[in-house]
């Protein structure tokens, strides 16, 4: 493993000031807690220049996919639409993936998955699971707020660690065919959204941090 920082996307809703706020907090603290191994970006934070619809998903899936790690926050009843979409990319370039959830409630298809989330979801390879009970962990921290996001900032860099520690399903030799392939199959003009220098300096700086054997 290099020096480099691993850059982490961080995949959830961004639609209210609680989505937006808790997303931003969790990455400083996880940036700060790692002492910069890891660096997230935030779709929230993307200045978009269109309004258009298709290339607003092609401007994310192209930082989706020019990072080495993706956080999928699966809170809530039903999980986000657009962070399921962007989870099953990442797993495509067999990118490694926490699932972060910190909504206490359930809302599997069984009581006995494993899971509190529709199970088709669940059970891909070099991905890891993160529950932590959001209401629990605030009444240790006392309601300090820094204390707080200090605590899951801790538990997601560990795991993030574990993660990047896991031996990638993908060999290094097959990436730059599979990130050919996968923009072209994405369709809606995503094969021209990366110039040929910038796909190929992508999959180098991946293969140079091992995140691929």
């Amino acid at each position: 493993m290099t020096d480099d920082p691993l850059t982490v996307y961080f995949a959830g809703a961004l639609f209210d000031h609680k989505e937006l706020a808790g997303n931003l907090l969790l990455a400083q603290a996880a940036e700060k807690i790692s002492a910069g191994r890891f660096r997230f970006v935030l779709p929230q934070n993307l200045e978009e220049t269109s309004t258009d619809a298709i290339a607003v998903r092609n401007n994310d899936f192209k930082q989706l996919l020019s990072c080495d790690m993706v956080l999928a926050n699966f809170d809530g009843l039903e999980l986000d639409s657009g962070t399921v979409a962007e989870f099953c990319a990442a797993k495509f370039l067999d990118m490694p993936a926490l699932l972060f959830r910190t909504d206490f409630r359930g809302g599997g298809e069984r009581d006995t998955a494993p899971d509190p989330w529709n199970f088709m979801c669940s059970g891909w390879p070099r991905s890891e699971t993160l529950r932590i009970n959001a209401m629990d962990e605030l009444h240790a921290a006392a309601g300090n707020l820094n204390v707080f996001y200090a605590g899951l900032a801790e538990k997601t860099a560990a795991a993030l660690d574990r993660l990047a520690a896991m031996p990638s399903v993908l060999r290094k030799e097959e990436l730059p065919g599979q990130f050919g392939l996968f923009l072209r199959l994405l369709g809606s003009g995503m094969a021209s959204v990366f110039s040929g220098g910038e796909s190929r300096s992508i999959v180098e700086s991946k293969i140079r941090k091992n995140l691929y054997q």
